[in-house]
């Protein structure tokens, strides 16, 4: 099953490299011609991947007609892009979603967004614990791929597959994007909390806590408790909740450390999917009439709503309630 990949940044060339581990011919589609021209030219991509030697069987392209005779498109690009990347994308190929948001504006997830775009596409989603540069190294993990349609589920896992990379089926995709999605958010929360010094047993009761949102939000919209409670929900919580290598927790840190919002997203190349999710988060979760304290702490912050002390001690004063 030839492979082509829809976005170049760190998880794209990840997922790519991935892919050709084997040898099999992969085209990756990237929107910067200097991305393009520096993989195709060094076998490695710079700006986002740096120090990660690429398999010479990676053709990097900015043309999406050259995707055209792949049997299998892994999108990778921004969840507020998708829609239009998934657009322009050739028809009725099946589409492996990588992305992890909620589209602003409609509040859909990515498998929505997508077939609204590409009706004629069958859609898959792939989500889990995965740092781009330990998968592109070769370190083990495990990931979730879920899709409606159980043999093209197993036909897609078959491909990606690896002894270090562990697809397990669902199809549970609602479940398995909310993990996602939901997970950047409360990442953005951990990150604060450590940038503020407020120690290790805070960070464990926001973890906490914040899976307890993400189960209620999840539930609400038609996500089983085992998907959340799986590789896609707490194990992706668990590991972007601990590490500067979270772009989300990252951006949290920097909250924490007195930095304004704006200042942080305007300095950064990579996207913070959570700074983009949370507002719309709040939004389905208030309309669903889901209570999320934590999710609207982090937008009070990102929006400057309110200093941190303040924010801090409002989650803190909540009245006490059954666990």
């Amino acid at each position: 099953m030839k492979a082509g990949v829809i976005g170049a940044g760190a998880w794209g060339t990840a997922l790519a490299q991935l892919l050709a581990a084997d040898g099999a011919p992969v085209r990756l589609w990237a929107l910067e011609d200097e991305v393009v021209r520096a993989i195709n030219a060094t076998r490695e991509n710079p700006l986002y991947l740096p120090n990660i030697p690429l398999s010479d069987s990676i053709e990097a392209t900015s043309d999406m007609g050259a995707l055209a005779d792949c049997a299998m498109l892994l999108v990778v690009s921004p969840a507020q892009h998708l829609r239009s990347v998934v657009a322009a994308a050739p028809a009725g190929v099946p589409l492996l979603l990588c992305s992890k948001g909620i589209e602003a504006g409609t509040g859909l997830l990515m498998s929505e967004v997508a077939a609204q775009a590409q009706p004629a596409s069958p859609i898959a989603v792939l989500s889990g614990p995965t740092f781009a540069h330990e998968v592109a190294k070769g370190l083990p993990t495990a990931v979730t791929l879920a899709c409606a349609d159980a043999d093209l589920g197993a036909r897609l896992a078959a491909r990606i597959a690896r002894p270090t990379f562990r697809p397990y089926l669902s199809d549970d995709v609602i479940g398995a994007e909310i993990g996602g999605a939901v997970k950047n958010v409360l990442a953005i929360a951990c990150g604060v909390s450590e940038g503020a010094g407020l120690g290790l047993n805070a960070r464990a009761s926001l973890i906490s806590r914040g899976f307890a949102e993400m189960t209620r939000f999840g539930l609400a919209r038609g996500a089983r408790a085992e998907t959340l409670a799986g590789l896609s929900g707490l194990g992706d919580l668990v590991l972007t909740c601990s590490s500067t290598n979270s772009r989300n927790f990252s951006l949290g840190k920097g909250l924490g450390e007195g930095q304004s919002a704006a200042m942080l997203m305007t300095n950064r190349r990579t996207v913070a999917e959570g700074a983009f999710t949370a507002p719309v988060l709040r939004e389905a979760a208030r309309t669903a009439g889901v209570d999320m304290p934590v999710v609207e702490a982090v937008c009070a912050l990102l929006a400057d709503e309110a200093p941190l002390a303040q924010v801090i001690d409002a989650l803190l004063a909540r009245p006490l309630r059954p666990e």
